[in-house]
């Protein structure tokens, strides 16, 4: 795939593959090597009998994934910090924990400009929560962690 909108969308499905991959691994207790082979192999641009996974970049995917496993600890941090004092990040739902984890990770430790990974992670809690107001909660959160992670950027 080539253009700007291609490169777009295969980074939207990579983060929400990690999102997914992030959650799988801690309701299932895997290790971050066996669901990284299991997306890799089984799940992205996959065609099935039933389902077509879409393409992704799998560097994104995988750097996300693994950075958010390798700096879970202070990720969780800054999104407490970000949290209301009495919603530690251990209350709050999973599929949001996860997708916390992956966009500190990218807020953290990536060069993508902060605006673009709140948009970009704001959609993804859309799709996960269409009815909600996750959304709005997301994209606050997201909004102090990234102020925090990335000062200079606003």
């Amino acid at each position: 795939m080539s253009g700007g909108k291609d490169k777009r969308a295969l980074r939207a499905a990579a983060r929400f593959y990690a999102v997914q991959a992030l959650f799988q691994m801690e309701k299932s207790g895997q290790t971050v090597e066996s669901v990284r082979h299991e997306f890799v192999t089984h799940r992205i641009g996959v065609e099935g009998e039933h389902e077509t996974w879409v393409e992704a970049d799998l560097a994104l995917f995988s750097k996300l994934v693994d950075l958010a496993v390798d700096f879970q600890a202070s990720i969780d941090q800054l999104t407490d910090r970000a949290l209301v004092a009495k919603w530690p990040i251990a209350r709050i739902d999973p599929t949001l924990r996860a997708l916390f984890r992956a966009a500190g990770a990218e807020l953290s430790e990536t060069d993508t400009p902060p605006r673009v990974v709140i948009t970009e992670f704001v959609q993804i809690a859309q799709a996960f929560f269409p009815e909600g107001r996750e959304s709005k909660f997301v994209n606050a959160v997201l909004d102090h962690m990234a102020r925090e992670a990335r000062p200079e950027a606003f």
